[in-house]
């Protein structure tokens, strides 16, 4: 019997009347995952397209991966150069149970580095699915409604949002939060006006600073702290990095945000299928590029307002959240102008935030969740003006 025979028997079960129909929705999802679903719309009203929601969020979910990989490897790199110097040559805690025997922790060796790094993002993304996946179940069920692929998307990129030594329960907690209050109270999927993935984050930033804050976390070795570049440089200290290594990624930093490189990548693939909207990130590129040029004016003795804006291009997590945070089609501005309003607003309180206060060394979380509140606003806006100027013409 094959695999679609197999759920086509089973189906009954989980459908209304039958013994398992609560449990639908995780049936559906994974039926929807592994087949195109064999119902579609009808009506002369619907515009029919190959790109539907689930190609949307499948090929957001795929570009992530190459952040993924290219970040755990700087990760994997970055504790295995900590070890050699600390003279440490084996990891005691329980990952070092697969590690020890795996790998020998050269920083040259592309697999030991690679495994190294993955030894602390899949923990981090397996305990992220499952934690976030219980409640899109759980109100799945309530409201009798399918579960939306968009949560493949928010747990990858919330997990390209964390620190790799961050303890796996801060994790579920954060994503949680993130699911529940950015989106499951406000309806779902397509009514959230928050970034989820943002969101949690945003929530772990202020419930555990010490964790998030970046200027004194951020190697995955025991026992061994390093701060960001963007932390130093807060501190009017040295990069401790140039900036051809930063925008490659090979510093210290979350999984995602490290290598603009790879971010760049994946965003062009994500322009070049019209998933994510290249006005927003070229927007959001534009209004930093102008606030930093205009901070570098001001005369201070800030260092911050010093930063040259292709330093604020490579470091924090600028790069991740224009391509990846900014476009999320949901809680993004609607229209075309709108969308280069709210980049640029986005871009401008980047900025702001890194270089005015002297609490957030990093900015483009709270910059886009701010822009994520406009936005409704910023479309009406548009709107009105478009009605205005029409009824003009008559």
């Amino acid at each position: 019997m094959g695999l679609r025979s197999l759920l086509d028997k089973v189906a009954p079960h989980f459908e209304k009347g039958g013994k398992l129909q609560i449990f639908y929705p995780a049936y559906e999802a994974v039926d929807t995952a592994l087949y195109t679903p064999g119902i579609v719309t009808a009506g002369a009203s619907h515009v029919r397209d190959s790109l539907d929601l689930k190609r949307i969020m499948i090929t957001v979910w795929l570009c992530a991966f190459i952040p993924v990989f290219v970040g755990s490897y700087f990760v994997g790199m970055n504790a295995n150069e900590a070890m050699q110097a600390a003279g440490i040559t084996s990891v005691d805690n329980w990952r070092g149970l697969f590690l020890n025997s795996l790998t020998s922790y050269d920083p040259n060796s592309v697999f030991d580095c690679l495994m190294h790094g993955l030894a602390y993002f899949i923990p981090l993304y397996i305990v992220v699915f499952a934690a976030g996946m219980a409640f899109e179940l759980w109100f799945a069920s309530k409201r009798g409604h399918e579960i939306n692929e968009g949560y493949f998307v928010t747990s990858i990129l919330f997990t390209l949002t964390l620190p790799a030594d961050l303890p796996l329960w801060m994790a579920a907690l954060g994503v949680a939060f993130g699911v529940v209050i950015a989106k499951e109270v406000f309806g779902g999927t397509g009514k959230n006006f928050l970034n989820p993935a943002l969101t949690g984050r945003a929530f772990l930033y202020f419930a555990y600073p010490a964790y998030m804050s970046g200027d004194t976390v951020w190697v995955a070795v025991d026992g061994v702290t390093q701060a960001t570049p963007l932390g130093l440089a807060a501190q009017g200290e040295a990069y401790g990095v140039d900036w051809f290594s930063a925008f490659v990624g090979s510093m210290p930093g979350s999984f995602g945000e490290t290598s603009t490189l790879a971010i760049l990548i994946a965003g062009f693939f994500l322009c070049a299928m019209r998933i994510a909207n290249w006005r927003v990130i070229a927007g959001t590129f534009a209004g930093m590029i102008l606030t930093a040029s205009l901070f570098n004016m001001i005369p201070s003795t800030n260092p911050m307002f010093d930063m040259p804006f292709w330093w604020h291009m490579v470091l924090g997590g600028f790069a991740f959240g224009a391509v990846f945070m900014a476009t999320d089609p949901v809680s993004a501005a609607m229209t075309d102008k709108g969308r280069w309003v709210y980049g640029m607003l986005i871009g401008f309180m980047c900025i702001l935030i890194r270089v005015v206060n002297p609490a957030f060394p990093e900015g483009m979380m709270l910059a886009i969740l701010f822009g994520n509140l406009f936005s409704p606003l910023i479309d009406h806006f548009v709107v009105q003006a478009n009605i205005k100027r029409r009824l003009a013409r008559v």
